[in-house]
This record gives C-alpha cells, structure tokens and sequence, in this order.
C-alpha cells in the first residue's frame, strides 16, 4: 500500500491542473461596431412606450409594442409604429392628445424590456431607457452582490453571447443604445471564480493536512 506522504505529489499535480483550467477559459469574443446612435431610434415589438399625460392619471403608463408593430393608447386607439421613428412617433402621439384637450403637456419615452439576471441584489425583468447605461440598468437591480464577477458581465441575446464591447471603462458612458441593446436581452452578471492567490492557499491547505496525516499515522 502507498503511504500519504508518497499521495502529495500527485495530489498537489490534481489540483494544480483544476486551478489552470479554472483560472483560464475561452478568450471574449471580438468586439463588434457599437450602434449608430445618431439614426433615429425606431422601436421593435416588445419594447414599451412610457406615457404622461399631465393632468390625466388615467390616461398615463407604459404600453408595448406588440408584434404586428402597434401600438394600443387609451382613447386614441391603434397606431401602428413600424419603422416610424421615436420623434415621429412622440409628435404623433402629441398631436392625437392635443386633439383630445387643449394646452395639454404630453411626455414620450421610448424604453427597452430588459432581464438583469446571475448575481444582482434583485434580478428581474426592467423597463429602461435607451440612454441608461449598463451600470445604470445594475443600480435599479440593486447592484452586483458581494459574490458578482462585475469584470465578466455578459450581453445574452437569444441564449448567445452578443459580442459587444464590455470593458468597465465603456460601459460607464456607453448607454444601451450605443451597445445595441434590445428588448428581451438579458444582462447577466456571474459568480466569482476561485483567484490563484485563492487556489493557492487551498494547495496548501491540502499540502499540511496531507503531511499532518502522514505525521500522526506513522
């Protein structure tokens, strides 16, 4: 039979092997050219279509686009949105309320239906706006968790990584739309991995339990 002082080589050789694999990974997937922000902004279905009439609670809310690209409003009725852009839409919407009561003031808000999911204080599924930036969209979900690898936060679309550009210093100023967020996409913050310094310690740890062993057996 072996004695355990001849199984730390090996043992430390398995470990070491598991803390390579885990300290490495695929390479991020290249970048691709952020939107143009300076087209017009044309919604798709599922994105919502915030709406206040001051003066008139009932007629106030968010609406979505449903998809045959429409739009439903109290008393205006129907409105169909395809490939009209936001300001053609805002003042459409104006226009139809104006129509309905004189000196009205009517605010417009284009937003996007997005899923912030993995470690966040309050994951959920969050109306935002097109010009929030990703960090914005994590502080209404309470933040990243103390556990949240916040170098690693992910853009899914579809069960596919978008490869857009995710480097902390971007995201602080680049705001959804510029990174062509859409609704139904998901921003997924993950779980911290082990550091080396961590798996190093956990080499050690097993290192003197292994020659503690062999110490009091013999």
């Amino acid at each position: 039979m072996r004695s355990p002082a001849s199984l730390v080589t090996p043992a430390l050789l398995l470990v070491s092997a598991v803390a390579l694999a885990a300290c490495g990974g695929p390479p991020p997937p290249s970048a691709t050219t952020p939107a143009d922000s300076a087209a017009p902004l044309v919604l798709r279905p599922g994105d919502v279509v915030k709406i206040q009439v001051f003066g008139h609670d009932e007629l106030s809310g968010e609406f979505p686009i449903d998809e045959n690209d429409s739009l439903l409003l109290p008393i205006i009725g129907e409105i169909s949105v395809q490939g009209m852009p936001v300001p053609d839409l805002r003042r459409r919407i104006r226009t139809e309320f104006g129509r309905l009561f004189t000196q009205s003031f009517v605010s417009v808000t284009p937003l996007f239906r997005v899923a912030v999911i993995g470690e966040v204080m309050r994951p959920g599924l969050y109306s935002v706006d097109p010009t929030m930036t990703i960090y914005d969209v994590l502080a209404n979900a309470g933040g990243p968790s103390p556990e949240s690898r916040r170098s690693e936060i992910k853009l899914i679309r579809a069960g596919q990584q978008v490869p857009v550009p995710l480097e902390p210093a971007y995201l602080a100023r680049a705001t959804l739309r510029e990174l062509g967020v859409r609704s139904g996409d998901q921003i997924s913050v993950p779980r911290k991995r082990l550091s080396s310094q961590d798996w190093w310690v956990l080499l050690t740890a097993i290192n003197t339990l292994l020659l503690a062993y062999t110490i009091f057996r013999n």
